[in-house]
């Protein structure tokens, strides 16, 4: 996936593929980070790149389990954290599996203006709908990628258009150096 977003062919693949490439960005921040690379928090925050991935993943989780009508449990400070016995692969995986979750559950929603209500909900919203949800998630990605290019230009340097080119493909340009795993 580029750094832009295909043409759309309507509102829902729209909104899963913006998700999408939100997530995308995210992992490439990740992109041949070691797991006690994955776990360091080189910021005066406690973020750390996996625990944010960590993070993002529970958060969608939650969101469709309220978009289900299931329970759906508050954030967790333990959702920001990867722990000793957690790999980078391993954490890369459940955000795989959160997104093809997400991908499932809402191409079996005939509406995208259904409904959904959680507990969390200010007391003066009656229900977020799922198109509501579609772009929060987005918008809670998009924060959480930009947050990981910080984190990893700080880690060793890294930058997400290099990381990007090196992932695709993309040829050495006068004013672009793909970014290998090793620097």
């Amino acid at each position: 996936m580029a750094g832009n977003v295909r043409p759309v062919a309507d509102e829902r693949d729209g909104l899963l593929t913006f998700l999408a490439q939100q997530r995308y960005v995210l992992r490439l921040a990740a992109r041949g980070l070691s797991d006690a690379q994955a776990r360091l928090t080189p910021t005066r925050s406690a973020l750390s790149i996996g625990g944010l991935v960590k993070h993002v993943t529970s958060a969608e989780r939650r969101w469709m389990a309220a978009v289900r009508g299931s329970p759906a449990d508050g954030e967790d400070v333990a959702d920001f954290v990867v722990g000793q016995g957690e790999t980078l692969s391993e954490v890369l995986t459940a955000y795989d599996s959160a997104a093809s979750e997400t991908e499932e559950i809402v191409a079996g929603i005939p509406d995208l203006g259904q409904p959904v209500r959680v507990p969390w909900l200010p007391d003066e919203v009656d229900a977020w709908t799922v198109r509501w949800v579609l772009l929060h998630l987005i918008q809670e990605t998009a924060r959480h990628a930009g947050h990981a290019d910080i984190l990893r230009e700080h880690i060793d340097g890294a930058t997400a258009v290099p990381l990007m080119a090196a992932t695709e493909g993309w040829p050495v340009r006068p004013w672009l150096n793909p970014r290998s795993p090793s620097g």
